[in-house]
């Protein structure tokens, strides 16, 4: 129905109202707070069969255009967190995923599902039938925020051929226990990982060194960070380095500008020791949250992506499981160097990591930078 409001006709929708009705008109308001506070009552009335058919006539109408809405986008959210972080209605949350079948919608949902329901709550998700992807995801959200997920289909062997199937199924050392999103049904925040760690002093001879960086290997570095480049301002370098001869520990800072390394040039001071475990918190924090302006790639791939980069920067074989992984980057010396030089753009988004094997003959660097 419509009302005056001045010179202006504003329509409110219907209580009463077919959710597709709502859809195909929603783009004619100024103002989409009635449709928020419509989808809430009519859940607060135990409908929640309403709210995610809303959803699904949101995302059938609009979903394919090359510029969606702003009224789409703002009630379509506020539908999905509706469902994902409201006891209860879990099924529904499940049904509307089924139907969207789009990967980023489906690892936020799986995001805002594990950061609100218990794996027992969950259990529906992992029933016969639902989306492959939404369970994997959901799973290893669960695994993040330090859960045991019993439910058969947890361990079975059919979905390992999941890019997902690779991680752990616990948390391991070095992961610790990640800084995940507060998320709440306007919004959500989170925090930032900052490495505290001791400053690297003196210099020291810098052997012979050649380049060994591959477009594949530089792809594997990035792969953390690779979403602040395709979706935010962000810039990236990424590149490996053999010596000739021991890189002392003394010298890695003069190596980093030897090298001809971009991000380093300039830098005189600022290089720090730090721990496997704080640069694999920070590659988390980069891949899960994003950058600037874009969301990420949320828990379950921001953690398989945080562990690329890890396996890339020791050097790991391409097929080694994270157990391997973790064990060489812990033999491995580590250093972070951001906002040590003027490449950074000192904002908020800031990652400067150089590793070197324990042979001290390999030389890898990780640095990212993004502004808004």
């Amino acid at each position: 129905m419509t009302v005056g409001q001045g010179r202006t006709l504003v329509r409110v929708p219907d209580v009463d109202e077919d959710p597709r009705d709502i859809a195909a008109t929603v783009t004619e308001l100024h103002d989409v707070t009635r449709v928020h506070e419509l989808a809430e009552r009519r859940l607060g009335a135990g409908d929640a069969r309403f709210v995610a058919d809303l959803g699904i006539a949101l995302w059938r109408r609009y979903a394919g255009q090359a510029v969606s809405p702003w009224q789409y986008r703002s009630v379509f959210d506020s539908v999905l967190r509706l469902l994902t972080l409201t006891p209860g209605v879990v099924d529904q949350a499940a049904r509307l995923v089924s139907v969207v079948q789009d990967r980023h919608t489906t690892r936020y949902a799986a995001s805002l599902l594990a950061s609100a329901h218990s794996p027992a709550d969950l259990g529906v998700v992992f029933d016969a039938g639902r989306s492959e992807e939404l369970r994997a995801c959901v799973l290893q959200e669960l695994v993040l925020r330090g859960a045991e997920v019993r439910h058969r289909w947890a361990t079975s062997s059919h979905w390992r051929y999941h890019p997902l199937g690779w991680l752990p199924l616990s948390l391991t050392p070095i992961e610790g226990r990640p800084v995940l999103p507060d998320y709440h049904l306007h919004g959500s925040s989170q925090e930032l990982p900052v490495i505290a760690a001791e400053a690297v002093r003196g210099h020291g001879p810098v052997p012979h060194w050649q380049e060994t960086t591959t477009p594949d290997e530089a792809a594997s570095l990035a792969a953390a960070v690779d979403n602040w480049a395709e979706e935010s301002n962000g810039h990236i370098e990424a590149r490996t380095f053999a010596f000739d001869d021991d890189l002392p520990a003394a010298a890695v800072g003069d190596a980093l500008v030897r090298v001809g390394l971009q991000c380093a040039q300039g830098m005189t001071t600022g290089l720090k020791v730090c721990s496997a475990s704080q640069a694999w918190r920070q590659l988390f924090s980069a891949a899960s949250t994003g950058g600037a302006y874009n969301s990420g790639e949320f828990g379950a791939y921001g953690r398989l992506l945080a562990w690329r980069s890890v396996a890339a920067l020791v050097g790991a074989p391409h097929d080694a499981p994270a157990g391997d992984v973790e064990a060489i980057a812990n033999r491995c010396s580590w250093y972070s160097f951001a906002l040590s030089t003027p490449w950074f753009d000192r904002v908020a988004w800031d990652i400067g990591l150089a590793v070197v094997t324990p042979d001290r003959r390999r030389l890898a660097v990780l640095a990212a930078t993004d502004t808004d």
